[in-house]
């Protein structure tokens, strides 16, 4: 992060835990026992260091709990600028937008550095399967095994890392940047004239097939809409729309309200028959998900689902 900024682009990189070679650096970050933001020193090792993004960003709310690494602590600090360094794009995004922006690599990307690195569990009790090929793990990789010489140049290895570590970095910042944000604005949008679309305003249309539930719950909360939307529908493919029952939650498959459940596991004719609907395709046998080869069979199915009874 730091030698993506210009005043340290062309910075030495010295790894020593020598107290006085500390001394002479400009920034030392993971050593030196001092965390001192106006001393440029970032070390999170000290037994009364407790700081996580939440209490040096206060305007973030209390979300933020686990504690900070040394990491953190350099992205709290200088990765707005990190990003904008990164992605020349976020010229043209509003200063809320960086700051979602911000947020989301801390929750996707830093948050987990944080946490494997202060030993925090992510829940309760042994996990049922393990996973070895987390960023910490693949690092890790790079050290020699115990059982060889180790005759390494360790400078090397770990200018190694900070490629591997860079390349995933990098691609959470431009996944955000590029593919993220531009989802929003148009769920947003597609919210914002919801009303157009039928005027229960629990109906929200969208052209193509992108992901969306992320953003719906949390444009949902921002502009206080409650759990309104019981509907999405969206151009799949070629004469193919889908309706979507809008879930509890982005991850679940329970719905706020599916469709009619006498539809559920119908298809083609059958169901046209059924629902009275021309061109429908399918009803998943849950009723969270159902087709029609027109966007206007979509909306129908979406208008009659809204008005069934439970």
């Amino acid at each position: 992060m730091l030698k993506s900024l210009p005043e340290y682009k062309d910075a030495e990189i010295v790894r020593t835990r020598d107290s006085a070679k500390l001394n002479e650096c400009d920034i030392v970050v993971d050593v030196g026992a001092v965390f001192d933001h106006d001393k440029k020193r970032y070390d999170h090792h000290q037994r009364e260091f407790n700081e996580t993004l939440s209490s040096l960003k206060p305007e973030l709310g209390e979300k933020y709990k686990i504690k900070l690494s040394s990491a953190g602590l350099i992205y709290t600090y200088y990765g707005l600028e990190v990003i904008k360094q990164l992605e020349p794009n976020t010229s043209t995004i509003s200063s809320s937008d960086l700051d979602i922006i911000f947020k989301k690599v801390y929750e996707n990307f830093i948050q987990e550095i944080d946490a494997i690195d202060n030993g925090v569990p992510m829940f309760a009790g042994e996990p049922v399967y393990k996973i070895r090929t987390n960023l910490s793990n693949r690092v890790a990789r790079l050290n020699p095994d115990w059982n060889t010489k180790q005759t390494h140049d360790m400078d090397e290895i770990f200018k190694k890392a900070m490629v591997l570590v860079s390349e995933e970095f990098l691609y959470t910042v431009n996944y955000f940047v590029n593919v993220w944000l531009p989802a929003r604005v148009y769920v947003k949008s597609s919210l914002e004239s919801r009303f157009n679309i039928h005027n229960s305003g629990q109906i929200v249309e969208f052209t193509e097939r992108f992901p969306w539930k992320e953003h719906l719950f949390d444009l949902e909360e921002e502009l206080g809409l409650g759990h309104e939307v019981k509907y999405v529908i969206f151009n799949d493919k070629p004469d193919s729309w889908r309706v979507q029952a809008v879930p509890v939650n982005p991850t679940s498959f329970v719905t706020r309200k599916p469709l009619k459940k006498d539809w559920w596991g119908v298809r083609d004719e059958i169901l046209s028959d059924t629902a009275g609907i021309k061109g429908c395709i399918f009803c998943h046998s849950t009723g969270f998900i159902g087709g029609n080869k027109t966007r206007d069979g979509a909306l129908e199915m979406a208008i009659a689902s809204l008005q069934a009874e439970l």
